[in-house]
């Protein structure tokens, strides 16, 4: 029997919580149920060791991050979930905003004599933004900055564009990588299972959908990323169910990068009146998501969603990755209530950040390859590689 440490040898621990610390040192799969007993009756200091047993298997004492900024077409959106702070209804369209292709252009060009290495685009869903207009705009990028890794869109505009089009998943997401997309961030996940989904997101794709749309999406070559939105009106068993569908996609594909769990935020929605979860809660749910995932590399904090100390106290919960420089260039979180208002960190503030926490910064591409690793390099500025 494999050795575990002394701390889950003490009296007052369940058989069932020592079998699953066993199971983890073993590098053994738990179960649904197990799952379900972590989120019930798991304590904060035991779910902390096992998560970061985890993460430091797989990882070390290493914590990515990269310089990336975010580009969104739009905050007005056909659709109407329930969650959303960002959006504005067709409706109310006058109080959000729509770039044109030349603005977007435009605000990619503005980083020309900056180091950047990812542009993350997603926003709201309109119909002018249709799979020509992106294929467009994608080919543009790539065209003035082939270095500039591509990140965009979610299965939920995915959906809307590819049915517009009249064309199929395989279709339209070979069309958008000839186009220049490079991979696909993880958001429209919200919760898979229906009986929650139906209440707070259900005009919009479904969460077979969502799954669908990646796995193609991995069948071409085009990584992936994953979400769960959390801390609203499902239950733990909601949870396991998302969890335990991207753990067996995963294991049929191997496509995705990393999970984010992000926070519910209660300011400016229609869920306005629900309570936000505790920061032990925020922590918890990381170590659970890195137990459970057993299947995926890593684990984010979106620290512009949840300030910089809940980050800094996720780094000893199974998070390897708190994203990236951002810029103030995202409104997603901000208008929700989030901690950061006006998101922005440096490199040396980033890699300071990460020192302070005892771990080695490490920055990253999109794909995880390592661009510095700033325990081996003393951070020097980098000037314009936009034609690198």
């Amino acid at each position: 029997m494999t050795k575990i440490p002394g701390y889950f040898q003490h009296d007052r621990l369940e058989p069932q919580a020592l079998n699953i610390a066993q199971k983890v040192w073993a590098g053994e799969r738990i179960t649904e149920e197990e799952g379900l007993y972590l989120y019930e009756k798991g304590e904060p200091a035991y779910l902390a060791t096992l998560a970061t047993f985890i993460r430091e298997k797989k990882n070390g004492k290493k914590v990515f991050f990269n310089r990336n900024f975010h580009l969104e077409p739009t905050n007005v959106c056909v659709y109407d979930c329930k969650f959303c702070s960002y959006s504005r209804a067709i409706k109310k369209r006058s109080d959000g905003w729509e770039l044109s292709f030349e603005e977007m252009l435009n605000a990619v060009k503005a980083y020309d004599n900056k180091h950047v290495t990812e542009v993350h685009i997603v926003g709201g869903v309109l119909p002018q933004y249709d799979l020509p207009f992106y294929e467009k705009l994608f080919s543009a990028i790539r065209a003035h900055r082939p270095s500039l890794h591509i990140k965009a869109l979610t299965p939920v505009e995915f959906f809307y564009i590819f049915k517009k089009a009249k064309v199929s998943y395989e279709e339209g997401m070979r069309r958008l990588k000839e186009a220049g997309l490079d991979s696909i961030p993880g958001g429209g996940a919200e919760i898979f299972h229906p009986e929650i989904r139906e209440i707070i997101a259900k005009d919009k794709c479904d969460g077979q959908q969502w799954l669908d749309i990646h796995e193609v999406s991995h069948n071409l070559g085009i990584r992936s990323n994953a979400t769960m939105l959390y801390g609203h009106i499902e239950a733990y068993r909601h949870r396991i169910d998302h969890m335990e569908k991207l753990r067996q996609l995963q294991d049929k594909t191997g496509g995705f990068q990393t999970f984010i769990p992000l926070k519910f935020r209660n300011d400016n929605n229609e869920m306005s009146h629900i309570s936000e979860g505790s920061v032990i809660e925020d922590l918890r749910n990381y170590a659970i998501s890195r137990i459970y995932l057993d299947n995926f590399d890593h684990v984010k904090a979106y620290w512009p969603m949840i300030g910089k100390e809940t980050t800094h106290l996720a780094l000893s919960f199974g998070v390897d990755d708190i994203d990236g420089t951002i810029d103030d260039t995202t409104k997603i979180y901000s208008m929700a209530g989030s901690e950061e208002q006006n998101p922005v960190m440096t490199t040396p503030e980033l890699i300071e950040f990460i020192q302070a926490a005892g771990y080695q910064p490490i920055e990253r591409d999109t794909l995880y390859n390592t661009v510095h690793d700033y325990d081996k390099e003393a951070y020097v500025p980098l000037h314009d590689l936009a034609n690198a």
